[in-house]
Parts: structure tokens; C-alpha cells; sequence
């Protein structure tokens, strides 16, 4: 193979390896990241105690029930919000996010097709039964004639399940080749290349920009989230759970960023003409010790 080609070759893989950097990194946060239950759970259990979270709930539970119920919903608003401060809501708050968790992706992962015409449900008593239970062990008066009713309450319409099973099906797949094809075409980038050093450099520096694309993606994506949103009031809570919920995808961008660019250095000053070489063998050469001159030997007259 000719020196031009294969430089041509090896520029076209670690182009193709750093266009992957980015999706690959968002296809396996959202195929492994987002569809572990225990994990959701341990992200979205922090935001119980988070303000802005709490308000949120008190003014859409205190609304809903004075609604119902016909009562003044500022004094609801009121006692849900000191509710909030209580270890049983923060109970209430991670069985409810694993129940409706646990329910999209039991949907999500049955291909059968009744269930692209009903609706993705999940039972209040999944969260009143551990309420309950908190209570009681809290020793709230009355706490054991809490109901615990197995209610149905609606989390995906039907005509949404459909779409989201193809594309979860979708991330899957994508969740595990992307990477690994952008690992390979690296690696195949520059062992091809007929300048490996000059490959190393552009597929860190083509990785670095990769994870700024990546972290720029994510903050434009937050923006259009919250402006989307109906209510501004509850943009504070938005942003606090799609903060936490990408947090991870955040982490993966600098690191993205900071691994290409230190790569990148490094490789830039270990170049054989580089200063710091040449610096470092002056420094060798005025180190090594001068040999002494060699000593005539002695004639003996006899």
C-alpha cells in the first residue's frame, strides 16, 4: 500500500472514530444509564430534598386535591410542602420512581402486540404500602388505617408505547457498537497511518472536540427542555431533575475533553524535534561526564 493511501485511509477512520465519539457516549447513557431501575432510583432520590423539587410537588398535589375536594389551596399547598420535609414522603419518593420505572421498561421490553393499544399503568399501592409502612414505623396516630388501594394511574398513552419501543430497541444496539466501533476505527486509524504520531495526535484532538460537542449538546438540550415547558414555575424542578438525570453524560463529556486534549500534549512534546526533547538531551550531554585525555606512555631509556 502507498504512503498517500494510506495516510488518505487512516484520515477517513479517525475521522469516522471521532464522529462516533459523541453518539456513542449519549446511545450508552441512555441505553445503560436510564433503563437500570436501581440506578434511576439512586439518581432521582437526592431530588426529594431538593427546593425547588418540593414546591413543585406541593403546588401540583396541593392543586389536584383542593380541586377534588373543593378546600382552600394555599393551606394544601402548605401541609404537602411540610409533608416534603418528612423521611415518609422521601419514601413515597423512591417508590414511586421505581414503580413507574419498573412499569415503562416491563412495556418497553414486551414485544407483544396488545400492548401497543393499552396504556402504560402503575398501581398507587406500590407507593401507599411503603408509605404506610413509614408511618407506622414514624408511630403516626392512625398511621395503620392508611388505604392501600390498587388504583391504576396512566403513564404513557397508548399511541406513544409503540415509537418508544423501536427506539429503545434502537439505543440498545447503538448503545454497545458505537463505542466500540469508534475504539476500532482509532486503533485501525492509526496503525495504518504511515505517521502514527501525527494519527495519535489528530484522533485525541478529534475525541477532545468530540466531548465539547457532546457537553454543548446536552446544556442546548436543557434549554429547549425548560422552554418547552407550559409552566415556568416548574422549570427551577425541571432543570434539577434533568440536571441529575444527565449528570453522568456531563461527567463523560470532560472527561472526553480533558483525556483528548492530555493526550494531545503529550504527544505534541514528545515529538522528536520538539523543545522539551532537545532541552532534555542538552541536559543529558552537559550531565555525562568529559572523558580524560589519553596519557603518553613513559619511555625507560635504558
Amino acid at each position: 500500500m502507498s504512503r498517500s493511501l494510506r495516510t488518505a485511509l487512516s484520515a477517513v477512520l479517525v475521522a469516522l472514530s471521532c464522529l462516533l465519539v459523541p453518539f456513542g457516549a449519549l446511545a450508552a447513557w441512555a441505553a445503560y444509564g436510564l433503563t437500570d431501575t436501581r440506578a434511576y432510583v439512586t439518581t432521582m432520590a437526592p431530588l426529594a430534598s431538593d427546593p425547588a423539587v418540593r414546591d413543585a410537588v406541593a403546588d401540583t398535589v396541593g392543586d389536584g386535591v383542593a380541586r377534588e375536594a373543593g378546600l382552600n389551596p394555599l393551606f394544601l399547598r402548605d401541609a404537602v410542602r411540610s409533608f416534603t420535609a418528612t423521611r415518609a414522603y422521601r419514601t413515597a419518593w423512591n417508590a414511586g420512581n421505581e414503580a413507574a420505572h419498573t412499569a415503562v421498561m416491563r412495556a418497553l421490553h414486551d414485544d407483544s402486540a396488545s400492548r401497543d393499544s393499552s396504556a402504560v399503568t402503575v398501581d398507587l399501592a406500590t407507593v401507599t404500602s411503603p408509605l404506610r409502612q413509614q408511618l407506622v414505623a414514624d408511630n403516626v396516630p392512625f398511621a395503620d388505617r392508611v388505604p392501600v388501594e390498587h388504583t391504576r394511574v396512566a403513564l404513557l398513552p397508548p399511541g406513544e408505547l409503540a415509537p418508544l419501543r423501536k427506539g429503545y430497541h434502537v439505543l440498545d444496539v447503538a448503545g454497545f457498537w458505537l463505542p466500540l466501533a469508534a475504539v476500532l476505527f482509532a486503533v485501525t486509524g492509526i496503525a495504518v497511518a504511515a505517521r502514527r504520531r501525527r494519527a495519535v495526535t489528530a484522533t485525541a484532538l478529534g475525541t477532545a472536540l468530540g466531548g465539547a460537542l457532546l457537553g454543548l449538546a446536552v446544556a442546548i438540550a436543557r434549554r429547549m427542555v425548560l422552554s418547552d415547558l407550559p409552566e415556568a414555575a416548574h422549570r427551577p424542578a425541571a432543570g434539577a431533575v434533568y440536571d441529575a438525570l444527565t449528570a453522568t453524560l456531563r461527567t463523560a463529556s470532560w472527561l472526553l475533553l480533558v483525556l483528548g486534549l492530555t493526550v494531545a500534549a503529550a504527544t505534541w512534546l514528545t515529538r522528536p524535534h520538539s523543545p522539551a526533547v532537545r532541552l532534555l538531551r542538552r541536559r543529558r550531554v552537559c550531565a555525562a561526564p568529559v572523558p580524560a585525555p589519553p596519557q603518553e606512555a613513559t619511555r625507560v631509556r635504558a
